[in-house]
């Protein structure tokens, strides 16, 4: 709880310090901060932990491990932030304040043990972006994309409070040990409420993570929101949702796997196929990457529909490689717009020329978000596959693996660009600020060695 506790204090000082136009200490305190919270999370391990404050929130290892996933994001994010805030804008402290916020909702989502505290912590995490998506006035892009974001974020949020109404109609409690308590108790007897209540409940966090057939802002919302916001939704949004998802579905509906588990199943093999085929067809790098983001919610989902402790483990991993890359391949985004003004493929032609470095690093994030051999990506790919193996869902692991192959041919495309397509003549070296290089070598360094050596990540769980 300190870690929350921090982050939201931490959040209120970064705004004083916009206030009093400190720009120059906004970046250091705010990773000074990120690093306390981390070191929060990172004593609280193995502690035995139970439920406190009546219940709402457990902080078990469970929790503990996509809470320091999602600081640990969020400083790569906040390192890129210098040099792209102060391109975009005077006013800086904002992004910093909400950004941090949002973190504090997403680290209470991934520990929740009540459904008012699962509330809470999506909407803190949601209200924030809702803003941030939209925080450049004059762009109608960021305008549309923000109104967009609000108004299906409104629906999804009803869908879910619906869901929650029902469930505690139907059990007389909040807490998830009580609602799976009243499951083991009447095997026999449950509410029809109860079922209705798992469908909405459903329907809320699929929007959540973007998964079809509940993706349809996903991708002008990433699209027209700032570069640097898309980075963040779509990996510390993502994978805190994907906490909670799996802390719901995986241990309080357990029981009722038999009730739910085809619904998921249909929408897997939908957001796998809606995801890769339309990323297929894009032109613009930033696009494809949000549909692409589509199709990774769909292999996520995979470990929700298998029971057990390898669930935690293969969606845990899948989080941190998935990440690692999305970072990497924004970043180098940033820098090749910056240069190009643009965000199309034939930005990065001839890329490897102008900067080695970045070049090889989109290359490792390009492999690992298609699942290559030796890359972070591949170990999640495999143990999410191992998954569903294991309760002998054959069909769909054939129709993943098509899918990921689709994904092969669309995520060397930028490569092909990179190394294959000539420069123009008068093009120079693309400079890296030291702040996006550091980043860049941490995601290529953590990439790789994931990949090698994936026991070390295994084993956390």
């Amino acid at each position: 709880m300190g870690a929350i506790i921090l982050l939201s204090l931490l959040g209120i000082l970064v705004l004083y310090l916009g206030l009093y136009n400190a720009k120059s200490l906004l970046l250091p305190v705010s990773i000074a901060g990120l690093v306390g919270a981390l070191v929060f999370e990172v004593l609280a391990w193995n502690s035995g932990a139970a439920p406190i404050y009546h219940g709402m929130v457990l902080f078990d290892n469970f929790a503990l491990a996509f809470s320091i996933l999602c600081i640990v994001v969020t400083a790569l994010v906040l390192l890129l932030s210098q040099e792209y805030f102060s391109a975009i804008s005077k006013n800086v402290a904002e992004y910093y304040c909400l950004m941090l916020f949002s973190l504090t909702g997403a680290l209470m989502v991934c520990a929740y043990h009540n459904f008012a505290m699962l509330f809470v912590g999506i909407e803190i995490m949601s209200v924030a972006l809702y803003i941030l998506v939209g925080i450049r006035k004059t762009d109608f892009a960021s305008n549309e994309a923000a109104l967009k974001y609000f108004l299906m974020g409104a629906f999804s949020t009803g869908f879910l409070l619906f869901g929650i109404t029902l469930l505690y109609g139907a059990t007389g409690t909040f807490d998830i040990t009580g609602v799976k308590n009243y499951l083991v108790a009447n095997p026999t007897a449950i509410s029809p409420l109860f079922y209705g209540g798992i469908l909405l409940m459903m329907v809320g966090l699929l929007f959540k993570v973007g998964a079809a057939p509940f993706h349809f802002w996903t991708p002008d919302v990433y699209d027209g929101a700032p570069i640097l916001i898309t980075t963040y939704m779509s990996t510390v949004v993502k994978v805190a949702s994907f906490a909670g998802f799996i802390k719901l579905f995986s241990y309080v509906f357990s029981p009722l796997h038999d009730f739910w588990t085809p619904v998921l199943l249909v929408i897997i093999v939908i957001t796998l196929f809606v995801g890769n085929i339309t990323a297929l067809m894009q032109t613009s790098f930033k696009r494809m990457l949000a549909y692409s983001s589509i199709s990774h919610a769909g292999y996520m989902l995979f470990a929700i529909i298998a029971l057990g402790a390898n669930a935690n483990t293969s969606i845990f991993t899948y989080g941190v490689a998935y990440s690692l890359a999305s970072v990497a391949a924004f970043a180098g985004l940033i820098l090749v717009k910056r240069s190009h003004g643009s965000d199309q493929f034939v930005a990065f032609d001839g890329l490897a020329k102008k900067n080695p470095l970045l070049a090889l690093v989109i290359t490792v994030a390009m492999l690992s978000l298609a699942g290559i051999p030796l890359t972070a990506g591949f170990i999640g790919k495999f143990m999410l596959f191992r998954t569903a193996m294991a309760d002998y869902h054959i069909i769909l692991l054939v129709l993943a693996v098509v899918n990921a192959a689709i994904g092969v041919y669309y995520y060397l495309r930028v490569v092909v660009h990179m190394y294959f397509y000539p420069m123009a003549e008068q093009e120079e070296k693309l400079a890296v600020p030291m702040g996006f290089q550091v980043v860049l070598l941490i995601t290529l360094f953590l990439t790789v060695m994931i990949g090698v050596y994936p026991n070390y990540i295994a084993s956390l769980l």
